[in-house]
């Protein structure tokens, strides 16, 4: 039979059914006991099937743990042993008719050894399982006892060893018998597999049970139909192993059943009244008999107060363990928010309503945190939280409480006076200056504070939230100002914040009812001064506030998760006006049309699709439109960014860094990433021709973008200086107000068209 040959080598496998209609018809022909060949040759079929499939079966399907089907694998071939020899062994004068048992009984105990590391890797292997087997074992054991290895003791001429080893076997079983169904009690719903294992050691039991009802009347063997039980269990033990399900065995569904569950009672109950019932069927037999019986039944009563003991304290200790996850943060340790928010309204209740001791809250938010999360990766990101939590710990004082609040956000709440709080920012502070060590490099990250106080109050829960509020509100103040500021909150804040929430309704309003609106800004050949491309800027006119300028509206975008439908929407609307423009003329076939894309639009791995749909539905070729990303992008790390910055390459469009020196303008990454150009940052393009540095900056950037091929524009170009200084220096394209402010479709299109521009451009150049 080749019944796990397929595992390794390239040769089939044979499937767990095909396994179980052999070893069925195996079973068949050992019963019909056609000649003892033929008996044992079935037997060995069955027993070297079973033995391979529990090698091979659960390696193929990647089982765990594997050493633990190595222990069911060398079961299986002591079983194997302990039957082939079995029938000749009896036959033999003694002690050599033990030579079986001597082959079986290492099976049981490795046998057992499997069921435990299995209930270990299922992490189900509990104080009260374990007084439960030892309950069930001690009723199993005195029952067979007193009923089998008593009377096959008394069976005259025979070695009291045999007695002994008749008894033992039915104990053995229900051992193993409640390990396998311990696994049952972590599955809430049972795998094929565990079914068939459970099927395996019930048959065991059967088996056994036959061969000690024949020991109490002397015999050791008495018909091949005694061994059915034994070749169905192997038979079934195949299947387990060969079945896929056999790798869910090591995984339990669910957490461990209560201690005093409805199936755990079911198997305590017959065991605590094996005592009452052993003695009404032999407890007249002899006192020895009754002896054992009050032995037996108080170490019962022992075992059962133990369980009760044990369940009572792993049911404390489940309620402390509850409790105590309840109110800390369980990557930390820490006190969560509702802990510290409990803790801070008994410290304003405390504090009193006058005088220099205050309430101090800290509120803290890690500078660079995403950054670290997108590169490495969240695991990384949570060592990255534990070790800031560990200095924290270490440099907050006594006196103060630290808590996490939030991913990377954590607060200190402090009674004290103004200078001792500040002290307390500057330590906090002072937790990064040095690089944290996270994996196998290092990182370094910054801090940003808000801090909130407050006196004694009568009404402590307010006062506790609003503390809280105020600290976050104050930490997105010193967020705005930049990483590592502390900013300690005022009441002009609240306005502040006030106003940025109806800013945000209004923007969504505006980008419902048609209130932005696009501009065009002429990018011009600094040589010829004729038109090469357009930028499109989204303008937003309030209808009581007026124009609001992107600067203040585009980062409230961006927080309020605007910017990708704003972004969506103006792309949209510049594909259809160069279409337009296009077809009548009034650009040339080599214009472009540059639209700026957020960090937050770059991250949707759908976006490559999404636009070439659209350069289809308009009729644009994608060489005429640019996309423009601030450097920020390139330094985010997530690889969804970077593909689909490659994709969108090679859909087409160039792709343009945007204030290009204003941020890490480094070389590398531009090497890195398939980008076609840079536009120089305006702040560089107002001092040429004034300030020596910034000339020799843009010079720098001309030199290193010729160097990779990169396309050239400045912005900002204000006048006729800056504009020659450029031109002097190698930068081919412009963009400013020396050729005019961005304006609405129609103004461009008579101010720059193609048939009516040239002069217009050659006086405005001369």
């Amino acid at each position: 039979m080749r019944s796990t040959a397929g595992s390794t080598g390239g040769r089939r496998h044979v499937p767990w059914w095909a396994f179980a209609v052999a070893g069925v018809a195996a079973t068949a022909v050992y019963v019909a006991e056609l000649s003892r060949t033929t008996s044992v040759l079935a037997f060995a079929v069955i027993g070297v099937g079973t033995v391979s499939a529990c090698f091979a079966g659960p390696r193929r399907f990647g089982a765990q743990p594997r050493a633990a089907w190595s222990l069911m694998g060398a079961a299986a071939l002591c079983f194997l042993v302990g039957v082939v020899v079995r029938p000749w062994a009896t036959t033999q004068p003694y002690p050599r008719d033990l030579l079986g048992d001597a082959a079986t009984i290492p099976g049981y105990l490795l046998l057992g050894v499997f069921f435990a590391v299995l209930l270990r890797a299922r992490q189900s292997l509990e104080r009260h399982a374990v007084l439960d087997g030892l309950i069930v074992c001690l009723a199993g054991g005195l029952a067979s006892a007193l009923l089998l290895a008593a009377p096959a003791a008394a069976v005259p001429g025979r070695p009291p060893a045999e007695s002994v080893l008749a008894g033992l076997y039915p104990l053995f079983d229900v051992m193993l018998l409640l390990l396998v169904v311990n696994l049952t009690f972590t599955a809430t719903t049972w795998p094929f597999s565990l079914v068939t294992l459970l099927g395996t050691m019930t048959l065991m039991v059967v088996g056994d049970i036959a061969y000690a009802i024949i020991g109490v009347a002397g015999l050791t063997y008495a018909s091949p139909l005694l061994d059915v039980p034994f070749l169905l269990a192997y038979v079934l033990l195949g299947v387990t192993a060969l079945h896929p399900s056999v790798a869910q065995l090591n995984r339990a569904a669910r957490r461990p059943v209560q201690a005093w569950s409805r199936r755990r009672m079911s198997l305590l109950g017959p065991a605590i009244c094996v005592p009452f019932l052993l003695l009404v069927l032999v407890g007249g037999h002899s006192p020895a008999y009754r002896l054992s019986i009050a032995v037996g039944g108080a170490a019962l009563v022992v075992l059962l107060l133990a369980r009760a003991v044990s369940a009572v304290q792993a049911q404390v200790a489940a309620q402390l363990y509850s409790e105590h996850q309840a109110v800390h943060d369980p990557l930390t340790g820490l006190p969560n928010r509702r802990m510290i928010s409990a803790h801070i309204a008994r410290l304003v209740e405390a504090a009193p309503p006058e005088g220099p001791h205050r309430v101090w809250v800290c509120y803290l938010d890690l500078d660079g945190f995403k950054w670290v999360n997108d590169s490495w990766g969240h695991d990384t990101g949570d060592q990255l939280v534990i070790e800031v939590a560990a200095r924290l710990r270490a440099a907050v004082p006594a006196a103060a409480t630290l808590a996490r609040v939030g991913g990377d956000e954590f607060v200190l709440a402090y009674v004290g006076e103004q200078a001792g709080a500040l002290k307390l920012v500057e330590e906090v502070q002072r937790c990064f200056a040095r690089p944290l060590p996270v994996r196998d490099t290092e990182v370094v990250i910054s801090a940003s504070v808000g801090i909130a106080h407050a006196a004694g109050d009568p009404n402590p829960a307010v006062t506790a939230e609003a503390l809280l509020r105020d600290a976050d509100t104050a930490m997105y103040r010193s967020k705005a100002e930049g990483p590592g500021r502390s900013t300690v909150f005022d009441v002009s804040m609240h306005d502040r914040v006030r106003e940025r929430i109806e800013l945000e309704v209004a923007l969504r309003t505006a980008l419902a009812e048609g209130q932005l609106r696009v501009t065009y800004q002429p990018i011009v050949d600094l040589a010829t001064g004729h038109p090469v491309g357009a930028e499109a800027l989204v303008r937003w006119e309030h209808p009581q506030r007026g124009a609001i300028p992107p600067v203040t509206f585009i980062p409230v975008a961006e927080d309020a998760g605007l910017i990708g439908a704003i972004g969506t929407w103006v792309r949209k609307q510049a594909l259809s006006q160069l279409a337009r423009w296009r077809a009548d003329g009034t650009v040339s076939d080599d214009f472009y049309l540059s639209v700026n894309v957020s960090p937050r639009q770059l991250t949707d791995a759908d976006l490559p699709l999404i636009i070439s749909a659209e350069l289809m539905q308009y009729g644009v070729p994608a060489r005429a439109i640019a996309l423009e990303m601030t450097e920020s992008v390139m330094m985010d790390g997530s690889s969804v960014t970077a593909r689909v910055l490659f994709e969108l390459r090679e859909l087409g469009v160039r792709l343009l860094v945007d204030d290009f020196g204003t941020g890490f303008s480094a070389l590398g990454y531009l090497r890195r990433f398939p980008v076609t150009g840079v536009k120089i940052d305006r702040s560089f393009v107002s001092g040429l021709g004034q300030i020596v540095e910034d000339e020799e900056i843009v010079r720098a950037v001309v030199a290193m973008s010729c160097a990779l091929g990169l396309s050239i524009v400045a912005e900002g170009v204000e006048n006729r200086r800056q504009r020659d200084a450029l031109a002097a220096v190698g930068v081919t394209q412009g963009q400013g107000w020396l050729w005019g402010p961005a304006v609405a479709p129609e103004e461009f299109a008579a101010g720059w068209g193609a048939a009516a521009n040239r002069d217009q451009l050659a006086a405005g150049n001369s």
